[in-house]
């Protein structure tokens, strides 16, 4: 996850956003409804892809008071740290992890939607969450540009 941050997002590791990445069994093991899952390599045993559910909303800021509003702690399971590394890109890693994450919402029952925001520059990210979901919100349309992030809502049903 963290190879993420620096290759694919060029922040580096920011402890306010990624804290959850340096301590991901606090984050996402521990809690009873959220869940991490992880793909390896059956060559070597390297992690090649990475899934994670938690019960957090979006927040405000710095996510759109509508976004944060539509989608609040507790009723939302927000899809989070789908990672598949470049070279294992394109083998339906991604899309199984999206599918075991669903189902893991669904039975929890508590789950009212599913939520998910990604960063359009990252090579592949905004036509593979078209594919699956509806957007809620594109901040490159907003007047003022905000992140240029681009918010999802997921069928649970998929």
């Amino acid at each position: 996850m963290l190879d993420t941050v620096y290759r694919d997002f060029g922040t580096g590791y920011v402890p306010h956003w990624h804290g959850d990445i340096v301590d991901p069994a606090a984050a996402y093991l521990a809690p009873a409804r959220h869940t991490l899952l992880v793909a390896l390599d059956p060559e070597d045993g390297a992690v090649v892809a990475t899934g994670a559910l938690d019960s957090r909303g979006p927040a405000h800021p710095p996510n759109p008071r509508c976004v944060a509003e539509r989608f609040p702690s507790g009723e939302t399971a927000q899809l989070r740290r789908i990672y598949v590394r470049p070279e294992h890109r394109r083998r339906g890693l991604a899309r199984r992890l999206v599918a075991e994450l669903l189902a893991f919402a669904a039975a929890d029952g508590g789950y009212r939607a599913v939520y998910l925001h990604t960063d359009p520059a990252v090579e592949g990210a905004e036509p593979f969450w078209r594919s699956l979901g509806k957007v809620v919100l594109d901040e490159r349309e907003e007047p003022a540009g905000g992140q240029g992030i681009i918010h999802f809502e997921i069928p649970m049903g998929r």
